[in-house]
C-alpha cells in the first residue's frame, strides 16, 4: 500500500454537536438528551454542544428535568427539576405558566416523573407545548420531550418507554431513552 495512504484510513469521522449523528442545516440548533436510568443515573440535555442538565452538573433530580432555552439564539434561560414523587406540583405548573412564547422546552424524566403529581393541569400545559405522550405518562415511564412555548404542532421530538416488568431493563425501571435532533430556530 502507498505510504501516503495512511492518513486517509487514520482519519476521525467527523464530530457534531452534542454528539449527534449528523450536522444541523443552517438556523436549526443541535440537540441530544436521555431520561436518567432508573434512580441511579440522571437525565442528561445537551443543546449546541453546551451540556445544560447533567449528573455530573449536579443540576438533575428526581422527577420531572427542565430546561428552557431561548428559540432565536440558543442561550440557556434555565433550568430545573421539580420532584414529582415527594414534592408539590404548585411551583411546576407555576413554571410552566411562567414560559415566554419563542422558548424550547426539553424535558427529561429520573426516577419517577409522574405517579403523585403531575396533574391534569400540567399535563395540559405540558401538551401545549406539543407533547402527545404527557398523557401516558405513568409511574417511571422513562420519556424525553423537546417542544416549544407558542408551538401550532405537536413535537416529533418525543420518545417514551412505559414501565413494565416484564420488558425493563433495570429491575423495576426500563431502558434510558435518548432522542437527538435538529431544532428549527424561531424566525420573526
Amino acid at each position: 500500500m502507498d505510504a501516503n495512504l495512511g492518513h486517509i484510513f487514520a482519519t476521525k469521522p467527523p464530530r457534531y454537536k452534542c454528539g449527534i449523528s449528523k450536522a444541523c442545516p443552517e438556523k436549526h440548533f443541535a440537540f441530544k438528551m436521555a431520561s436518567g436510568a432508573a434512580n441511579v443515573v440522571g437525565p442528561k440535555i445537551c443543546v449546541e454542544d453546551n451540556v445544560l442538565m447533567s449528573g455530573v452538573k449536579n443540576n438533575v433530580g428526581r422527577g420531572i428535568n427542565v430546561a428552557l432555552v431561548n428559540g432565536k439564539t440558543g442561550e440557556t434561560i434555565d433550568t430545573k427539576f421539580f420532584d414529582m414523587w415527594g414534592g408539590d406540583v404548585a411551583p411546576f405548573i407555576e413554571f410552566l405558566k411562567s414560559i415566554q412564547d419563542g422558548t424550547i422546552v426539553l424535558m427529561g424524566t429520573y426516577d419517577d416523573g409522574a405517579t403523585k403529581y403531575v396533574t391534569n393541569e400540567a399535563r395540559k400545559l405540558i401538551a401545549e407545548l406539543g407533547s402527545t405522550s404527557i398523557t401516558n405518562l405513568g409511574f417511571r415511564d422513562n420519556w424525553v420531550f423537546c417542544g416549544g412555548k407558542g408551538i401550532k404542532t405537536k413535537s416529533p421530538f418525543e420518545q417514551h418507554i412505559k414501565n413494565n416488568k416484564d420488558t425493563n431493563k433495570y429491575e423495576g425501571w426500563p431502558e434510558v431513552v435518548e432522542m437527538e435532533g435538529c431544532i428549527p430556530q424561531k424566525q420573526d
